[in-house]
């Protein structure tokens, strides 16, 4: 006795949510459009996130993305910059001087480039897993500070 049954799991409550492929939200991110429909632009300015998609209305101004695109860009560049400086200067011994000549300027460059993709990246990952008010209901915590009195 055979049955047709799919194995989903069981939801309990609230509405039924449309599916939010994270991959797909974080690239829309990275490439500055809106991570929900891909057609809107994501920044009004370098790093500043529009407060509503233009395209399909979905609403940014909530986003917390905060230091994470930050840490994210020292973490990333400064190994590859760190392995750039030691395999150049094992083949061409030079200066110091001449290597801070060489990479300062390549390190900000391409710092200032990465940083707002990321920043994208990271907003359309909490975009996919629904954090920080993208998933309908407020996450805000109580600041009361605990104490009455």
């Amino acid at each position: 006795m055979t049955t047709n049954q799919t194995h989903l799991p069981a939801q309990f409550g609230g509405q039924d949510q449309a599916e939010r492929p994270l991959g797909r939200s974080i690239k829309r991110g990275m490439l500055n459009t809106c991570p929900a429909c891909g057609q809107g632009k994501l920044f009004r300015a370098y790093l500043k996130v529009t407060d509503r998609c233009e395209a399909c209305g979905e609403d940014y101004h909530h986003h917390r993305a905060d230091d994470l695109p930050a840490y994210l860009v020292i973490l990333l560049l400064g190994h590859i910059l760190v392995a750039g400086y030691m395999m150049t200067d094992m083949a061409f011994p030079l200066p110091g001087w001449v290597h801070f000549a060489i990479w300062a300027p390549i390190g900000v460059v391409t710092s200032l480039l990465c940083l707002q993709p990321i920043k994208g990246g990271v907003v359309g990952l909490q975009w996919a897993l629904r954090m920080h008010g993208f998933g309908g209901q407020d996450d805000e915590a109580d600041h009361t500070g605990g104490h009455q009195g």
